[in-house]
């Protein structure tokens, strides 16, 4: 059985899988499945099988989309609930891939769960940026995207921000009044991550930032580079333990809808990419009291609202010593996706949070 990249690539291309469904980029993946299981012929052979399989899988129909009450530019407001006179909840996801993650299947959506449970929830969907977005930073997020969609809100929300939507989410509260404000897994103590990670994505963005410039936006190719760097051989492992999961099984479904959404999504603005790479991750501007929006400083002790940090000693994404420190802070043993999609994460994540949104007027 020939296994190198080259020969992989190219049945792949013929049509012996999916292209829309392969990991992206695929040669950078292949690359890193050669490397990774250099001197073991089983695990190269196994994640090979699992690759396959799950480009060629058949996918099931998403879940009903919700309806959109509410536009600021290509961002828009998805509403899960219903009004019910209480605090309406905003779930911010991250700038990087969709915001599906929150909405992953009938059976592993937190949205779903949360309008189920009588919370009145909303999701924010950021759309593709256009061509004319491309000096939108991370602060325009905010100030015209956010904002906006918060404001045809019949009164101020709670704002739940998963992942780098809690960077963003803290930046809205210093700017609009909230009911409360709860960040999941949400990098801003940028000196908290491991020196090797930042070094490593500092180095992918020198290399890709001229191109990106010149284009105006960051592919999400770019972007996913940067999680496979953190973590190859767990990125090649999962491929191969896929190789012997049930087929119809929800392992099976959950696998596919959680690869489909990493390996998707519109690409950042550059000059969100920008602030992001160079004075996020480079500079810990918010770690260190220094980034502003709307001309205010981003001082989360400040928010004048309850604030609730949920964090896992277990992420290797967003470790939870980056995470800031609120009011209130959780400490879960999930990884960074698993603690809002994973088997244990209804119970760990999804019944408590619902608790304490109740507990604040949501």
């Amino acid at each position: 059985m020939d296994t190198s990249p080259a020969s992989a690539q190219s049945s792949l291309a013929q049509g012996v899988a999916a292209p829309q469904h392969g990991p992206r980029p695929l040669p950078l993946f292949l690359n890193i499945l050669w490397r990774e299981t250099e001197g073991d012929a089983d695990l190269r052979k196994r994640a090979f099988i699992g690759l396959r399989r799950y480009q060629q899988a058949q996918r099931p129909a998403p879940p009903p989309a919700p309806a959109s009450m509410a536009q600021a530019g290509s961002a828009r407001l998805l509403r899960y609930g219903v009004d019910n006179g209480r605090a309406p909840v905003v779930f911010v996801p991250s700038l990087i891939n969709p915001p599906q993650v929150l909405d992953l299947s009938e059976r592993r959506s937190l949205l779903r769960h949360m309008a189920a449970a009588g919370h009145d929830a909303c999701l924010v969907d950021w759309g593709s940026p256009s061509t004319l977005d491309a000096k939108m930073g991370l602060d325009g997020h905010i100030a015209d995207r956010l904002l906006p969609l918060i404001a045809a809100l019949p009164r101020p929300p709670i704002l739940v921000g998963y992942c780098l939507g809690g960077t963003l989410a803290l930046g809205a509260a210093m700017l609009h009044p909230m009911q409360a404000v709860a960040t999941i897994a949400s990098p801003w103590r940028f000196d908290g991550f491991a020196d090797a990670d930042r070094q490593e994505i500092s180095a992918l963005w020198r290399g890709a930032k001229p191109v990106c410039e010149r284009l105006g936006y960051v592919p999400m190719e770019v972007l996913q580079s940067g999680f496979w760097a953190m973590d190859p051989a767990r990125t090649i492992r999962k491929f191969a333990a896929f190789a012997d999961v049930a087929a119809g099984s929800d392992g099976e479904r959950a696998f596919m809808a959680v690869e489909d959404w990493a390996n998707g999504g519109p690409p950042l603005t550059f000059a969100a990419g920008r602030d992001l790479f160079d004075h996020l991750y480079g500079d810990n501007i918010s770690g260190q009291g220094r980034w502003t929006v709307g001309g205010r400083t981003v001082d989360p002790h400040a928010i004048a609202c309850p604030t609730l940090s949920i964090r896992s000693n277990t992420d290797r994404i967003v470790p939870a010593a980056a995470s800031p420190e609120l009011a209130t802070d959780w400490r879960l043993q999930l990884g960074h996706v698993g603690m809002v999609v994973g088997g244990r994460a209804r119970e760990t994540l999804w019944f408590p949070l619902s608790r304490w949104l109740s507990s604040h007027g949501g």
